[in-house]
């Protein structure tokens, strides 16, 4: 009797996952799809890069910005956040650096996470001179010629307060085949894409590898200080830029990460940095977290292979719909399909870091980043 009410429970928790949550899995809202036309006036941008000792990614990082291919006044804005091993200095010894300005980032206050801090700085040069818009990415993204161009577009045709694209993260070593596909298909899970990108829904989400931010909204909506204290800064900023005016989050095909995870403990670190803040640290979440794990992606595959009957159907169609829902991101990410089978095997891992992000909140060691501990339990934005 068990064994059937898990199997019946985990093949109704499969079937709204995939009929009621926006068709997420289906991966459909691109960067590389329903492009826009060019506008009639291309806007100004500021790009704002903020940056603690990338001198390994930083030449490449700018040096896409410095080559982008937009039609209208642009220029880069670096914030050097007190690194040590010659970031400034190799982004200053990069061709066309006269459209690049480098700002030396004074020391971290309290109450500031340090890449908000970095942004906050950045941002407020940048908009000395009144751009339209503001390009906030990471220092360790590559972006196509085109990217900056299509973003613009869509911002302009959609009147939209912000155009996010979820970077192509790397993904070549098997630790990085196994977790990083389930990263994005996670993430679109929680917070689908076309809820997002509905006006009429109160979804909201960005990703902060690369967010096209119009200037006049972010001011509107409190500026970078209006989420100092945030680890999740990106979902924090497009929550209060979706007040202002529509927003869009795309999967993309033109902005990818530089960086690549060698091993598992890699992406560990970087699943548990923010897990246990997307759960407000709460541990109430996280105990419903982790039981809510166990019944979709553990419990379906159990009963499948040690049930039998109307049970053991239920846990088997349970998790072929599990591998099916997957197929897109691996396609996506070109990688084989049966990594939708393993897909009970990766929740389980997703799991055991966000328990691990959680007892690194405990131990005062949340969200560490850059020799940084963020984690700022009780604060509020």
């Amino acid at each position: 009797m068990i064994a059937l009410v898990l199997g019946g429970l985990g093949l109704a928790i499969w079937l709204y996952l995939m009929l009621g949550r926006g068709l997420f899995w289906l991966a459909r809202e691109r960067d590389d799809r329903d492009q826009p036309g060019s506008p009639v006036h291309w806007p100004s941008v500021v790009a704002v890069v903020p940056a603690r000792n990338e001198a390994d990614v930083i030449a490449r990082s700018i040096g896409d910005l410095l080559a982008q291919d937009y039609p209208g006044p642009f220029r880069v804005v670096l914030v050097d956040d007190q690194s040590d091993d010659g970031t400034a200095d190799v982004a200053r010894a990069l061709p066309g650096s006269e459209r690049l300005e480098v700002v030396s980032g004074s020391p971290l206050p309290a109450g500031w996470v340090g890449k908000m801090w970095a942004v906050s700085q950045g941002a407020a040069h940048a908009s000395a001179d009144g751009p339209d818009y503001l390009l906030l990415t990471d220092a360790d993204i590559g972006h196509d010629p085109s990217n900056l161009r299509q973003l613009v577009g869509r911002a302009e045709a959609g009147k939209l307060a912000l155009a996010s694209i979820m970077v192509r993260l790397h993904c070549a070593t098997f630790a990085e085949r196994l977790m990083i596909p389930a990263f994005v298909y996670f993430f679109d899970m929680l917070f689908p894409f076309g809820w997002v990108n509905n006006t009429r829904s109160k979804v909201s989400a960005g990703a902060g590898g690369c967010m096209l931010v119009r200037r006049e909204a972010l001011e509107a909506a409190g500026g970078i200080a209006s989420i100092r204290d945030a680890i999740i800064d990106d979902c924090a900023l497009a929550a209060r830029l979706k007040r202002q005016g529509p927003i869009w989050l795309g999967l993309g095909t033109r902005a990818a990460s530089l960086r690549p995870y060698e091993n598992l403990g890699e992406i560990g670190r970087m699943i548990s940095r923010s897990a246990y803040a997307q759960l407000g640290y709460s541990p109430w979440l996280l105990i419903g977290t982790v039981l809510g794990m166990i019944l979709t992606y553990l419990a379906p595959p159990l009963v499948a292979l040690f049930s039998h009957g109307w049970a053991q159907l239920a846990g088997a169609l349970t998790w072929l719909l599990m591998a099916i829902s997957f197929t897109p991101m691996t396609r996506l990410y070109r990688v084989s399909p049966l990594w939708g089978v393993a897909l009970p095997v990766i929740g389980a891992l997703y799991t055991l870091f966000t328990l691990q992000s959680a007892v690194q909140v405990w131990q005062g060691k949340g969200g560490m980043w850059k020799g940084r501990s963020q984690a700022m339990v009780g604060t509020g934005s």
